[in-house]
C-alpha cells in the first residue's frame, strides 16, 4: 500500500497520524495519506509566509528554472503517477497518462505566458498632468492556498500551482481527500527540482477536521477553489476579506436545434455527458429538444451509449466506477426519482456497487430532480420542449451557469440563442468542456467565482503595484 507524508517547508511530516484513501475499483484502501492537525497547518503558512519575500525577489527566469524543472521530473515519473490516478480515482491508464501529459503542456504555456505580463506604462496627459509617467507592474499577492478536486488531481492541481510560484506567490495546497495520493507525490517532484523552503507545501488529511483551518488562516491572500458548491459557498461566507477564484458545480444543458447532422451532434454529446464516467463539472447533463427532433435523436443516443464499454479502468473502459458507493446512491436516487414520476429508461440503469452502467434517461420533466441535480455521474436526461424559446428558459432557471451547448448548423440562429443562456461558456456545435487550458474558463451564479484558464490565472494572483514618476 501507498505511504505518502505531508511536506511543509521541504520536510516531510510524519505525526502519527494517517488518513486511507480507498480505491473506488477494489473499494479497500489504495494508500494513506499523513493526516495533519491545527499546528502542522499553522506551520504550513508560516513557512510559505516566511520564504515568500525571497522568492518573489529572485528573478522571474530564475523561478521558471525551478517551476521548469519540476515539469521535467513530472514526465520523468509520468507512468507512475498515471498509475497512482487510476488506482486512486478509477480514471482509465490511457486517459490518466494523457492527463499528466497535458499537464506539463500547460506548464509550458504558462512559462511562456508569465514572460508577457509587461509593466503598463502610461502618462497622465489625458487628465492635463503633463509631468507624470506611471509605470504598473504585476506582483504577487503572497500566499496561495490552492485546492484540487478528486476528478483531475494532476491537471487541476497544477493549473493553480504553477502561475502561482511564476508570479513569485507561494503555495500551501490541499488536494481533495480522494486525490491526495497523487497531490502528495508532488513532493518528490518538488524536492527533485531542488525547490527553497517553504515556497511549495502539501496538507493532507480529513476535510471536515481541517478545512476551515486550512482556509482560514489568516496568512492566506488567495484561495483557489475547484471542489463542490457547498464548500465552495462555505468560502464565499467565510473568506469574506480574502480573494477567490471558485470553479464548482454546472448543470450544463445541450440544446438541439435541428436535425441536420444528429450523428454529428450525438457524438459530442456523449463525449460531452459520459467522459471520465460524467464526473466532470462540465459534463453535459441535460439535453434539450423538440419531440420531433428527439424521436430521431434518441435512437442515435442509445446506440452510442451501448457502444461505450463498462468496466476496470486499468482496461481503459470508458465507464469505470464512480469515486465511491455514497456517490453512487446519489446518483442512483436521482434516477429512481426519475422513474417514479414517469420517465422511460432507454438503456442502462445497471449497477454493481458503485460501477453504474451509462444511463439515458427520457421523458423527464421539470418536475423531477433529474433536471436539476448535478448527478456527476453517467446518466444523461431528455428533456422535450416545445420551442427554442423554452430550452432557453429551462436552461437559465438552473442555479448553475457554467457551460451549454447549442447544436445548429444556422450559426446566425445558433448565436442569436447563445447570447441569451446565463452561463459562462456556450460552445456551438461542440460538446461542453473546459480546454483548451488557454481558453478563459468560468461560470457565474453556483458554478463559481472569477476566472481560470492560463493567462487569467497569472491574473488573479498578481496585483498592480504603481510607480509615479513626477518630472
Amino acid at each position: 500500500m501507498r505511504e505518502y507524508k505531508a511536506f511543509i517547508n521541504n520536510e516531510f511530516i510524519d505525526n502519527g497520524e494517517w488518513l486511507e484513501i480507498i480505491n473506488p475499483t477494489t473499494l479497500k484502501p489504495a494508500g494513506k495519506v499523513t493526516a495533519l492537525k491545527s499546528e502542522d497547518i499553522n506551520q504550513a503558512y508560516q513557512a510559505a509566509r516566511t520564504a515568500q519575500t525571497t522568492w518573489s525577489a529572485l528573478p522571474l527566469l530564475k523561478r521558471i528554472e525551478y517551476v521548469n524543472n519540476f515539469k521535467k521530473e513530472l514526465l520523468k515519473n509520468k507512468e507512475e503517477l498515471a498509475t497512482i490516478m487510476s488506482e486512486e480515482v478509477a480514471k482509465g491508464y490511457k486517459e490518466a497518462l494523457g492527463e499528466v501529459e497535458r499537464t506539463a503542456e500547460i506548464i509550458d504555456y504558462t512559462i511562456e505566458e508569465v514572460k508577457r505580463l509587461d509593466p503598463l506604462a502610461m502618462t497622465g496627459e489625458g487628465m492635463g498632468a503633463t509631468n507624470k509617467i506611471g509605470i504598473f507592474s504585476r506582483v504577487p499577492k503572497g500566499v496561495v492556498c490552492a485546492i484540487s478536486p478528486f476528478n483531475y488531481p494532476v491537471n487541476l492541481a497544477i493549473a493553480k500551482i504553477a502561475p502561482a510560484l511564476l508570479t513569485g506567490n507561494t503555495v500551501v495546497f490541499k488536494p481533495a481527500t480522494a486525490g491526495s495520493l497523487c497531490g502528495a507525490f508532488f513532493a518528490k517532484l518538488a524536492l527533485a527540482a531542488a525547490f527553497p523552503k517553504g515556497i511549495f507545501n502539501v496538507v493532507t488529511g480529513r476535510g471536515r477536521e481541517i478545512g476551515d483551518l486550512i482556509t482560514a488562516n489568516p496568512e492566506i491572500d488567495m484561495i483557489s477553489f475547484t471542489g463542490s458548491v457547498g464548500v465552495g459557498n462555505q468560502l464565499r461566507k467565510n473568506a469574506s476579506t480574502t480573494d477567490l477564484v471558485l470553479e464548482l458545480g454546472g448543470k450544463d444543458p445541450a440544446l438541439v436545434l435541428d436535425n441536420l447532422q444528429l450523428e454529428k451532434y450525438a457524438t459530442e454529446i456523449i463525449a460531452g455527458a459520459f467522459g471520465y464516467s460524467g464526473q466532470r463539472c462540465t459534463a453535459i447533463k441535460r439535453v434539450l429538444v423538440s419531440d420531433a427532433i428527439a424521436d430521431q435523436l434518441v435512437p442515435i443516443l442509445k446506440a452510442k451509449v451501448e457502444a461505450l464499454t463498462v468496466g476496470q479502468p486499468q482496461d481503459n473502459a470508458n465507464i469505470t466506477p464512480v469515486i465511491d458507493e455514497k456517490s453512487a446512491d446519489f446518483i442512483q436516487g436521482l434516477i429512481d426519482d426519475a422513474k417514479k414520476q414517469g420517465a422511460k429508461i432507454i438503456c442502462g440503469d445497471k449497477r454493481v456497487k458503485n460501477l453504474m452502467w451509462p444511463t439515458l434517461v427520457d421523458g423527464v420533466s421539470v418536475k423531477m430532480r433529474l433536471a436539476w441535480e448535478e448527478p456527476f455521474g453517467p446518466v444523461l436526461p431528455i428533456i422535450r420542449v416545445n420551442s427554442p424559446a423554452e430550452m432557453i428558459k429551462i436552461a437559465n432557471e438552473s442555479n448553475f451557469g457554467l457551460q451549454a451547448s447549442v447544436f445548429c448548423q444556422d450559426l446566425s440562429t445558433a448565436i442569436v440563442v447563445a447570447k441569451q443562456i446565463q452561463t459562462g461558456t456556450v460552445n456551438i456545435n461542440g460538446r461542453s468542456q473546459r480546454g483548451p487550458d488557454c481558453f478563459p474558463f468560468l461560470g457565474i451564479k453556483d458554478s463559481g467565482e472569477g476566472v481560470q484558464g492560463i493567462r487569467e490565472a497569472l491574473l488573479s494572483m498578481t496585483r498592480y503595484q504603481g510607480i509615479v514618476i513626477n518630472y
